[in-house]
């Protein structure tokens, strides 16, 4: 039975793993260069201090994906904001983990007062990634053509949004 849970030091090596796979064979992360272990559990750290979810995808023990949300912007206008990452093994592919990695993420943002959940997607071509968050009620927004360059060629981003809880029809404060 998969398992979604809160991600832990121990689940670096396996997130490093994975995210480097989709940097060296993927265009849904623009990153040329795989990040090291040190790097990873770096980037975790930020997250988590920030009060943002860190969670993984496992099944019988074994790390299978991850996502996180990390703060959209810097600025304090964007504090209830946040843009979602997710990333799944190759094995993983097709068992709806994906899903429900993402639809628990959005609650813990939700619980944690984001009220717009935001998707940089890398590579208008990315239809797994478009089509979980499709599937999950994000809409398309917007594509942002030929902004970056991979793999030989020009990749686009396709920017998506989810409204969480009341959204804009109440004041966050």
């Amino acid at each position: 039975m998969p398992n979604i849970r809160p991600s832990t030091d121990s689940d670096i090596a396996a997130i490093t793993a994975i995210y480097q796979h989709h940097v060296l064979h993927g265009t849904g992360t623009f990153e040329i260069d795989p990040p090291s272990e040190n790097d990873m559990a770096g980037r975790r750290a930020d997250v988590l201090a920030r009060g943002l979810p860190w969670l993984v995808a496992e099944k019988d023990g074994k790390v299978l994906g991850f996502a996180y949300a990390n703060w959209f912007k810097p600025r304090p206008a964007y504090r209830f904001s946040a843009e979602d990452s997710i990333y799944m093994a190759e094995e993983a592919r097709g068992m709806g983990l994906g899903k429900k990695l993402l639809t628990e993420l959005a609650a813990q943002a939700e619980a944690m007062g984001v009220r717009k959940l935001l998707a940089v997607i890398g590579d208008s071509a990315n239809a797994g990634s478009i089509g979980v968050h499709r599937a999950l009620g994000f809409t398309e927004v917007g594509v942002m053509r030929s902004v970056g360059w991979k793999f030989g060629a020009w990749r686009d981003i396709v920017l998506m949004e989810k409204t969480l809880g009341a959204g804009d029809t109440t004041s966050p404060e």
